[in-house]
């Protein structure tokens, strides 16, 4: 069970207002679905641009623009191979929140569907 505001010493709800804005900061960014898209496809390995456009329908100046939003705000990583990038998810709590998102809204088991493949 979760503290109540009640129970919470000052410390405990300044370390909540911390980690509620760390929270926000990474929602507002999940909240285009371009950007939430992209996410998802970097779930199971590292895309580049090409791949992106392979797999969405999504025209390559958005992606960069995106892709550039999701790299300055933290939240994917960036490789270089030759003139390719290559994306990554940056952190264990983007990769955890997109699993609890795939498990509520994503309309297929998209790890059967890549194990069929």
């Amino acid at each position: 069970m979760l503290p109540t505001v009640h129970t919470m010493t000052p410390q405990q709800i300044l370390a909540m207002r911390e980690a509620a804005h760390g929270a926000t900061r990474i929602l507002k960014v999940m909240a285009n679905e371009d950007r939430l898209l992209l996410l998802c496809q970097m779930v199971d390995s590292e895309k580049c641009v090409s791949d992106f456009e392979a797999l969405l329908d999504i025209r390559q100046p958005t992606l960069s623009q995106q892709l550039t939003v999701l790299r300055k705000e933290g939240l994917v990583n960036t490789r270089r191979d030759g003139k390719r990038i290559y994306y990554s998810l940056a952190s264990a709590e983007v990769q955890q929140l997109l699993e609890v998102l795939y498990a509520l809204y994503c309309p297929i088991d998209l790890k059967e569907t890549s194990d069929a493949n």
